[in-house]
């Protein structure tokens, strides 16, 4: 799936729609290349929508298409476990911590 993808999802999930500058402020460390690259395949495997409105300066929307928001769930899971790891994580450390001053 490529490291930047789960997150891109994630945004748009959480966010209905989006716009290029959007995404890429909510995502630290994506260059533009690297979203617009991700964008772009996420849209030919009709899970992203992009929407170009006819206007200057150019305004371009993404958001999850029928299909992509089937992965909600999955992506949802997926956060609540990253979340959950996190403080898993903290506490090793807290524990680790801990002994280290005990011993």
């Amino acid at each position: 799936m490529g490291k930047w993808k789960h997150r891109i999802l994630f945004e748009l999930t959480t966010n209905d729609v989006m716009r290029f500058n959007e995404l890429k402020r909510s995502i630290p460390g994506i260059t533009q290349k690297m979203l617009t690259a991700q964008l772009r395949e996420l849209e030919h495997h009709d899970i992203v929508i992009r929407k170009v409105y006819a206007q200057i300066p150019p305004k371009v929307e993404y958001s999850m298409t029928e299909y992509g928001n089937s992965l909600q769930p999955l992506l949802a899971a997926m956060h609540d476990w990253g979340s959950k790891h996190a403080e898993h994580l903290k506490q090793i450390e807290k524990n680790a911590a801990l002994e280290q001053n005990n011993a």
